[in-house]
């Protein structure tokens, strides 16, 4: 009987025991098949996420700072090394532009203003000089506002302006003024290699055409033979190239080389084979001069007469800007296209020169003093109060520098400020949308967060950063930094990886 008892028991307990290991696994396996709702319900979806990522082998040698944050209360939702600053590359965009919509708000418009330096006859001559006073009116001839073709109508309006306020002859000069936004050139870390290629134009107190200077070749049609360099548009007086690109390859493996101001400029790289006519974008050395030569040769297709040669201030005694123009006549003024509409290419396209121009913005529009120096000094005071701004590094507007140091942790403080500010929609409007619009178009197609995480990409080599906000399924929102530097790998694969992090942030609840 006591045997017949135990062996019922071990019966018993091998079925029970047997229903046990099914059920583990069947949650096992349910797991496995609903890893998206795990995601969503666990509370350390993010954080498993981003050190998931972390601990990616291509990451071995890599430095990485993340954090993400709800931001209605501050919370840190998770984090990994985010104190850790690092070159953030484009993401620093989003400092220059939340700091001029704080300061100078969205509706901030720069100005050009044209002045006469002389008396005017009644026959329309004026014996003086014809001055043009820059704000740093990057619209001006821009391809981003401007067809194919169309970029010099606005100074042909200017030279319309002028034929209808009576000038028809200048005893003089058309004298081009930058010298309120200085005369740096080039931020500090800016590359060598950076400084000669369009991406690399600087700020300037009378941009023109992007500061964009284009050279056009006529390719071969066989590989090894060398290109001939056509011409530049616009022609700029004085400039010296030396042709160095060859044909070879395939598409535009070619590079401009050249410091600004300089007129020494040469290419290198290869032009692929049958590409014919081809024309390749570089920086302008100096857009001041050019801006007066460029005016001067509209002014004569008008027939108005220019006696003198063009000039730039740069090249005068230096004279504060209130003593020039105090005994001078202000004759017109142009008003440019407003802060919102420039934030918004900056941020959404990722367009250099107007965050370059956009912070120098925030040293004119609160101080007269335009200069790179002097915006960053005034953007680093603001922050100052307001942020914890320990190991805070930021020497220019784009992210071009590598000098830039930025950890998760300043993005994140910076972004949740915003959230509180009467410009934050404004803000907000600028930055793409995942899967959707500008540089994250690509970016969680078809995944959990497209249209969900609104955010400015960076991109350098071996750097790629995303700052910005999520929206969650659950209705909230949590702003998030991830910086990555040094990584094994390609950046496609880099982006795969993170996709992973943004889905996990959408998915949070």
């Amino acid at each position: 009987m006591a045997e017949l008892l135990q062996a019922e028991n071990k019966e018993l307990y091998s079925m029970i025991r047997f229903k046990l290991i099914v059920q583990v696994i069947s949650l096992g396996l349910s797991f496995l098949l609903t890893e998206q709702v795990a995601l969503a319900q666990n509370p350390n979806s993010i954080q498993t996420a981003i050190d998931a990522f972390s601990s990616n082998g291509y990451f071995t040698n890599a430095s990485v700072s993340f954090m993400a944050m709800d931001c209605s209360n501050g919370q840190i939702l998770a984090s990994k090394n985010p104190n850790i600053a690092l070159s953030p590359a484009s993401t620093t965009k989003l400092f220059a532009t939340a700091t001029a919509f704080q300061l100078l708000g969205k509706n901030y418009t720069p100005q050009t203003r044209i002045y006469l330096d002389g008396e005017l006859t009644k026959e329309g001559v004026l014996n003086g000089n014809l001055w043009i006073r820059g704000g740093g009116d990057v619209a001006l001839g821009s391809r981003y506002y401007n067809g194919e073709g169309r970029e010099a109508e606005f100074l042909e309006k200017w030279a319309d302006t002028l034929l209808k306020l009576g000038i028809k002859k200048i005893n003089g000069a058309v004298v081009a003024d930058a010298s309120e936004f200085g005369y740096e050139g080039a931020p500090d870390g800016w590359n060598w290699g950076d400084m000669g290629n369009y991406y690399g134009a600087g700020a300037s107190g009378l941009p023109i055409y992007d500061n964009m200077l284009r050279y056009t070749f006529q390719v071969g049609s066989k590989s090894g033979t060398k290109t001939t360099f056509l011409g530049t548009f616009p022609t700029v007086s004085g400039l010296n190239y030396i042709n160095y690109i060859n044909t070879g390859g395939s598409g535009d493996n070619s590079y401009i080389y050249g410091a600004p101001y300089s007129m020494e400029r040469f290419g290198t790289g290869t032009l692929g084979a049958g590409l014919g006519k081809f024309t390749v974008k570089g920086s302008l050395p100096d857009p001041e001069s050019t801006f007066s030569q460029e005016f001067t040769r509209i002014l004569k297709s008008k027939g108005i007469e220019v006696k003198e040669k063009p000039l730039g201030s740069r090249n005068l005694a230096p004279v504060s800007a209130t003593s020039r123009y105090a005994a001078m006549k202000l004759f017109f003024v142009h008003k440019g296209k407003n802060l919102n509409s420039i934030a918004w290419w900056t941020n959404m396209k990722s367009v250099n020169l107007f965050a370059e121009e956009v912070l120098c913005w925030i040293g004119y529009g609160t101080s007269g003093n335009g200069s790179v120096d002097n915006s960053v000094a005034r953007m680093m005071n603001y922050w100052s109060g307001k942020i914890n701004t320990i190991g805070l590094y930021i020497t220019d507007g784009s992210g071009l520098s590598r000098s830039n140091a930025i950890s998760a942790n300043h993005f994140c403080e910076m972004l949740k400020y915003m959230t509180t500010s009467k410009e934050f929609d404004a803000f907000y409007a600028t930055l793409p949308v995942a899967g959707v619009s500008g540089t994250l178009s690509s970016v969680c197609k078809n995944q959990p967060g497209e249209g969900k995480v609104h955010a400015k990409s960076g991109t350098m080599k071996r750097i790629k950063a995303y700052s910005g906000y999520v929206e969650t399924k659950a209705g909230k929102r949590i702003c998030f930094s991830i910086i990555i530097n040094n990584f094994n790998c390609s950046s496609e694969y880099t982006v795969e990886q993170m996709e992973k992090v943004f889905n996990a942030m959408v998915l949070y609840q």
